[in-house]
């Protein structure tokens, strides 16, 4: 979540950038899970992880908060409900 809420608001975790460093490089929430999961898979060079389909490959978690809904400062917070590791 540090990943994602750090790539979204582009600050830093000790709080010394409270505007976002870098900001021209802020990503959408859409675009840091992407890059996170599929992206992540997809440079792994495997065609069995990269989408939730049958037949594929799947590690899921289940999160506490919706983070396409809330404030994305708010993201770093959110905590991890469930995790599904495993194959199709």
């Amino acid at each position: 979540m540090i990943g994602i809420y750090a790539a979204v608001t582009r600050r830093t975790i000790d709080g010394k950038n409270p505007g976002g460093w870098q900001r021209q490089q802020k990503l959408t929430v859409r675009e840091a899970v992407k890059a996170y999961t599929y992206g992540s898979a997809y440079a792994e060079g495997e065609n069995v992880k990269e989408t939730i389909e049958a037949g594929k490959l799947a590690d899921l978690i289940v999160l506490a908060a919706d983070i396409f809904a809330i404030d994305p400062i708010r993201i770093q917070d959110v905590k991890v409900d469930s995790t599904y590791l495993g194959g199709p």
